[in-house]
């Protein structure tokens, strides 16, 4: 049974000492729901908030990772410098990392080989922008995305394979996709998954939505037979905002 998850992307916010306060608030919050929790620091953080978080309800996992084990990649990370300070859950394809940074599906699919080769579990992110949108080719655009990335892969590999759909036009817009856009997209996700691999895995991946989902909005979206829980941007800053979303379910 695919589980319910909803994780929050710090980006580049919080120095150490907002990381802690931020911390220390998220502790105080209580999970009424089964739904997995994790919060993704910005690297110089991942550490303490590790740290702090030992033996907690809250998973600590890093926002990006390079495809390389070691080598002259100045300020670059490893997945295996990630499993030696315990963090096991890396976000790989995030659409700011394919804008301001360039990532192909090509550099991806190296990156996604890298993680699963160190037993990492993997959120990984796609997306239409709004010209797809509106031209109506999200589905193609969408079904590239997943296929260049991760159809190089057997089926076993989608045991640590967590999928995050994110319109691009509506991350940190203020715009959301209506629920029954984020059905409809995620249901043609999983027909995608189903048509390469069969219903049983398609039935067994989690499928999150990311695009400024809101304590407001989160129950209808997360209500969605396909929808399983969410990437969380701007709201994933307060602890208030981001437990409220999670008990959403």
């Amino acid at each position: 049974m695919r589980k319910n998850i909803v994780a929050g992307n710090w980006k580049m916010n919080n120095d150490l000492a907002q990381t802690e306060a931020l911390i220390s608030a998220l502790q105080k919050q209580t999970k009424t729901t089964d739904a997995e929790v994790m919060i993704a620091p910005t690297a110089t953080n991942l550490l303490q908030a590790n740290k702090a978080l030992k033996n907690s309800q809250i998973e600590v996992i890093a926002q990006n990772m390079h495809f390389a084990e070691n080598g002259a990649y100045t300020g670059e990370i490893s997945a295996s410098m990630l499993k030696s300070i315990g963090v096991n859950t890396v976000i790989l394809g995030h659409s700011e990392r394919r804008e301001y940074f360039n990532e192909t599906d090509e550099l991806l699919a190296k990156k996604v080989d890298a993680a699963l080769a160190k037993g990492m579990r993997i959120i990984f992110c796609f997306g239409e922008e709004l010209a797809d949108r509106k031209s109506g080719n999200e589905e193609t655009v969408v079904g590239n995305q997943i296929k260049n990335a991760l159809f190089h892969l057997g089926a076993a590999a989608f045991q640590n394979i967590v999928l995050a759909y994110e319109p691009v036009w509506a991350i940190g817009t203020g715009e959301t996709a209506s629920p029954e856009q984020a059905q409809d997209m995620h249901a043609f996700i999983r027909k995608t998954l189903a048509d390469k691999y069969g219903n049983d895995i398609a039935e067994e991946v989690s499928i999150l939505y990311g695009g400024s989902v809101k304590p407001a909005n989160a129950e209808e979206i997360f209500s969605k037979p396909d929808v399983d829980g969410g990437l969380i941007g701007g709201a994933a800053l307060n602890a208030d905002d981001f437990f409220a979303i999670v008990n959403a379910f």
